[in-house]
């Protein structure tokens, strides 16, 4: 995974090249993510889920998107719809644009492409990556994201709390 391309971009947003992950970690270099708002087919509720202790960002930590780094070559829209077969084994989905929002706490810079989509078939988790997940009303979800003693990922409460702002 550490070897693993992903595509660098400037604080712009526009693509400028590609490195190996370690070497985006080590040197804090802008870069992007692909990530996806999995809500219930009656839209009251997210899923949420738990991070594995063995991330190497935000370890052990709650999240309400599904998603990942943007791989070099890879489109935001390809990344979240790889992210999401991959963390929550939904394949068939289809993903509505929402917005990006930028977290920048260095060493993390971030583009986070977000994305929508209504589920309500199973969802098998990647054990690699997720130790747990539920749904979550989405009432609820605003009360964790506004609370900043939750155990949410710092970029994932950002997102939400975007979100709920413009569309809440």
């Amino acid at each position: 995974m550490h070897d693993e391309l992903v595509a660098i971009y400037d604080a712009t947003g526009t693509v400028t090249g590609s490195a190996t992950r370690a070497d985006m970690r080590a040197r804090g270099l802008w870069h992007a993510a692909g990530e996806v708002l999995v809500r219930s087919g009656d839209g009251e509720s997210a899923y949420i889920h738990r991070r594995s202790p063995d991330k190497d960002v935000f370890p052990g930590l709650w999240d309400c998107w599904a998603g990942g780094v943007v791989a070099a070559g890879e489109t935001p829209a390809e990344c979240a719809f790889r992210e999401l077969g991959e963390e929550l084994g939904i394949h068939t989905a289809e993903l509505a644009p929402l917005f990006t929002h930028v977290f920048e706490r260095p060493p993390y810079r971030c583009h986070n492409f977000t994305f929508e989509t209504r589920w309500h078939g199973p969802i098998v988790h990647q054990p690699e990556e997720i130790t747990e997940g539920r749904w979550m009303p989405l009432r609820e979800l605003r009360v964790w994201a506004e609370d900043p003693g939750s155990p949410m990922i710092p970029d994932g409460r950002a997102g939400i709390l975007e979100w709920f702002r413009r569309y809440r």
